[in-house]
């Protein structure tokens, strides 16, 4: 879509408002609505203004000044505003050098994107997530001096089975049984489907979409792969949407990874592949129908794992997930059906084009723009360093001894130990500028002083269970 065709979109639709929206640094949208005819076509070349100092890890008060260029080509018609509004996604530029703002998420996808073409490797990479996330009826949570808590309640908690529903009928998944059951033990497939058909309707093309194996209403919606950046963009849809259907029906959504004690958490398995004029560079005679060149992408990415992770896996909710016993992987190895592996080939096809490795250990707390990239780049380095994967892992590693276990290269423990991992090994994702030192530096510290600190100075409420009576 052209400006000019954006406002011919506005005005079919009868659109009198434009919601301007971006990413900050965490992965959040933010949006500011403007009226349709205060914008002309230049306003996508001159973008609009606004205070870069109120948007978390971004600028100074003394350079707070920013703009948002509105990029046409995301126009889509917001489905959740009581009058006609359309939604475009926007890229922010210095007002003064118009450069590209090196902490704008977006404009890391697009570079990343720009430095696949620059290597000649390729020229696309296709990015599948399968986003996990949970549907509560209730949430309460505080933090303060004297105390600490949250509380979360679900209609299908398995520990509701006793609770008085007038009448209670008892259709709970039970803990670790929520795979695949048919109403009406699974309540939330009408619900799931209108997340699905808003999805659908504005142009996102979803493959299935399900119940998940945690009780208390964990779920998943799969989205079909598309090119890295329109996945990323996809993805802030994703969220925007499920959160605000939900909350249309009296529910709220969480993409926390690990809400619920003892059972399994939310991950977002990542399928990716490379594709060059048309053909993909997936496929070969290798290990598992893999080619030398995606052998060598999946080294890079085992060889990065650790650092990826804290793009990948970024809250210290995170690493509550990633522990044996729960499905989630936390051995850096690949397999072509160990789903304990953090790298495994699908081998649901025969068809060539189908031929990608899934990144198991992501969770949707993740910044779509900047993690997808951080994942492309391990692959990149991969590749141009034929760095080799290691022998597959297709032993359960569950099973293994501890012995067996301190041989094989494992996933960080902590948030903590993903960002020191990253701040030893960065040098790969600054290849090309497509991620610079700053935005490294300033992820580091943004998550070590506003999230591990201010975790490690409060009292766990299980810790008055352990040591209150000492």
């Amino acid at each position: 879509m052209t400006p000019k065709e954006f406002f011919e979109f506005a005005k079919e639709h009868g659109a009198e408002m434009v919601d301007l929206k971006f990413t900050d640094l965490l992965g959040t949208w933010q949006h500011c609505s403007y009226p349709v005819d205060t914008w002309s076509e230049g306003t996508f070349e001159d973008g609009v203004g606004f205070d870069g100092s109120s948007i978390r890890g971004w600028k100074a008060i003394n350079q707070s000044d920013m703009l948002a260029i509105p990029d046409a080509a995301t126009a889509k018609l917001d489905p959740f505003f009581a009058r006609p509004t359309v939604s475009v996604i926007a890229n922010i530029v210095d007002p003064i050098t118009r450069e590209e703002y090196a902490r704008d998420p977006r404009s890391i996808a697009r570079k990343g994107i720009d430095y696949l073409k620059q290597t000649g490797i390729a020229d696309t990479c296709f990015v599948g997530p399968e986003p996990e996330f949970f549907i509560f009826d209730e949430v309460r949570y505080d933090q303060a001096q004297n105390h600490g808590f949250y509380e979360i309640d679900s209609v299908e908690g398995a520990w509701n089975t006793s609770r008085i529903e007038e009448p209670n009928l008892g259709y709970k998944p039970s803990y670790k049984g929520g795979y695949f059951p048919v109403s009406p033990t699974d309540s939330y497939h009408d619900l799931r489907g209108e997340m699905v058909y808003a999805m659908r309707d504005l142009g996102i093309v979803v493959e299935a979409h399900h119940h998940e194996v945690g009780t208390g209403g964990q779920c998943e919606i799969d989205m079909e792969f598309c090119d890295l950046l329109k996945m990323a963009d996809q993805f802030m849809w994703f969220k925007y949407i499920i959160r605000n259907v939900a909350k249309n029906h009296g529910k709220t959504v969480t993409f926390m990874p690990k809400p619920v004690f003892d059972d399994n958490g939310s991950g977002m398995h990542t399928h990716m592949s490379l594709w060059k004029d048309g053909q993909s560079l997936m496929a070969g005679d290798g290990y598992a129908g893999l080619s030398e060149t995606a052998l060598h992408a999946i080294g890079g990415l085992l060889k990065h794992g650790r650092a990826v992770l804290a793009f990948a896996a970024p809250t210290t909710n995170s690493y509550k997930r990633l522990v044996p016993g729960f499905e989630a992987p936390v051995t850096l190895a690949m397999s072509q059906r160990n789903r304990s592996a953090a790298v495994r080939i699908p081998m649901y096809s025969s068809n060539p084009k189908a031929k990608r490795l899934e990144f198991r250990c992501p969770d949707p707390t993740a910044n779509g723009y900047i993690m997808y990239t951080a994942m492309m780049m391990a692959l990149i380095d991969g590749i141009q360093n034929k760095i080799d994967p290691g022998d597959p892992l297709d032993r359960d590693i569950y099973g293994m001894t501890p012995e067996e276990l301190a041989e094989t290269n494992t996933t960080p423990a902590s948030l903590e130990e993903a960002l020191n991992a990253l701040e030893a090994d960065s040098e790969f994702l600054t290849k090309g500028d497509v991620f610079t030192e700053d935005l490294i530096e300033t992820w580091i510290s943004y998550k070590r002083e506003n999230e591990i600190d201010e975790f490690r100075l409060r009292p766990h409420p299980h810790e008055f269970a352990l040591y209150y009576d000492s």
